[in-house]
């Protein structure tokens, strides 16, 4: 055969085999992102997946739909092929934990790990609200009472921690965190006797960053808020000039904490109660938004003591979301509300960009793949929109997908398919 021939086959072989590489390299690189907290990774509601379903309904495009039992809002976390979510039976008394296939829909256990007293909570709140957490070792949960519980992949109990004694007159509603061996949660309880407004409606000096260890359940910190009031923002870890910081909004202000010792580092006074939306980051700042001072707040976290004055570098009260927690796409932060609007805004500036009308309250936060933004309704409806090339400019509606049940936990993402939790039943979307 002609050498030339030869060298041209040669050089067509190894391109595909380059081509073929970097297509599995980039199949496996999406497998392995872990949806393993409360809104994915790093829990800004953010996946490098690409390829995901944009149409479906109730018989199309569904891969499986399980029944979940009792009642829960707390969103699936996945790692590899397990998929985690909590629910309370017998009327909020009996907290179980969930492990479910992510092939084949299948429950592997449903574990009943304890039970609790139920107390007051908020309609639209659930006694098995927080999102679990996951380090591919154990699962670690929380429920309603303030009962911590970490299980090994099989279902075995670990540890459990009912220490807390938790009330609140909303109920609980932040998810725990990990940071490197600790489980980290924001516990903003109000008076159980009366005045009930001592730490709902007024401040008081007894809610807390608590920090567990991972392994043995044992508490390791609390880093102690001063006067505040409730509040049901995830945590986020941030990283200021270097070092790791836990940003934690709560009624009244916004806060940063030192990780490895629960030390208060700097506050922001930012007037509501509660907060719901968790922190959104980006640019350089944390976004958030408390309830019911109508004003979505961006403040710099590189402060220390009280950095009211200084470090706020904007405020927008045009329809700031009372629940769904923020997206930041650069350049635009996107807010979803209760009154069906979808709304972007400048992330540097604060400025109004433009409102899109959905319908349906959109109470479960957004996600974002691929250049979409998936927005989910109480109403179980999923409207996908298409970024324009301008960001700044409306998107495209592409999908409109109704499952026809009602929903209020957030999607998760595993591969190429979508997951979302509703009333009755956890759906695998895709194929």
């Amino acid at each position: 055969m002609n050498t030339k021939i030869i060298s041209v086959l040669i050089s067509t072989i190894s391109a595909i085999l380059v081509i073929l590489t970097m297509f599995s390299v980039n199949i496996v690189a999406q497998e392995r992102e872990q949806w393993s907290r409360f809104r994915g990774p790093n829990g800004q509601g953010i996946s490098t997946a690409n390829g995901l379903p944009t149409q479906w309904n109730t018989e199309e495009n569904i891969a499986w739909k399980t029944e979940i039992p009792g009642e829960g809002w707390s969103s699936p976390i996945i790692w590899n092929d397990h998929i985690f979510v909590t629910t309370a039976t017998n009327n909020g008394k009996e907290c179980h934990v969930i492990a479910v296939n992510r092939k084949t829909g299948k429950i592997l256990w449903d574990k009943m790990v304890f039970a609790q007293e139920p107390q007051f909570k908020h309609p639209k709140n659930s006694f098995a609200t927080p999102t679990p957490v996951t380090d591919g070792w154990a699962v670690y949960a929380v429920f309603g009472s303030g009962g911590f519980i970490a299980l090994d992949f099989n279902g075995n109990v670990i540890w459990i921690n009912q220490e807390l004694n938790y009330y609140s007159q909303h109920g609980l509603g932040t998810s725990p965190i990990l940071y490197n061996d600790l489980l980290i949660t924001a516990v903003n309880p109000s008076n159980r006797e009366e005045p009930k407004l001592l730490g709902w409606q007024l401040p008081w000096d007894q809610s807390f960053l608590l920090a567990l260890d991972k392994k043995t359940g044992k508490e390791s910190w609390r880093g102690k808020r001063g006067m505040s009031k409730i509040g049901h923002a995830t945590p986020a870890i941030i990283q200021v000039n270097g070092q790791d910081q836990i940003v934690s909004p709560v009624g009244d202000v916004i806060q940063g904490f030192n990780p490895v010792n629960g030390e208060l580092i700097w506050t922001i006074k930012s007037p509501g109660e509660p907060v719901v939306p968790s922190p959104a980051i980006g640019n350089g700042l944390v976004y958030t938004a408390p309830m019911p001072s109508d004003a979505i707040r961006a403040v710099r976290p590189n402060g220390t003591g009280d950095c009211t004055e200084t470090h706020i570098v904007w405020e927008q009260k045009r329809n700031v979301p009372k629940m769904a927690s923020f997206l930041y796409i650069n350049p635009c932060l996107y807010a979803a509300n209760d009154n069906g609007s979808f709304s972007a805004y400048d992330a540097a500036t604060g400025e109004f960009l433009w409102q899109k009308r959905l319908g349906g309250a959109l109470n479960p936060s957004p996600l974002y793949a691929d250049g979409k933004i998936y927005v989910l309704s109480e109403l179980g409806t999923t409207t996908v929109l298409k970024l324009n090339a301008n960001p700044k400019e409306q998107p495209e509606i592409i999908a409109e997908n109704e499952l026809s049940e009602h929903a209020l936990a957030s999607i998760a993402v595993a591969g190429k398919q979508l997951f979302i939790r509703t009333d009755n039943h956890l759906w695998c979307i895709g194929k």
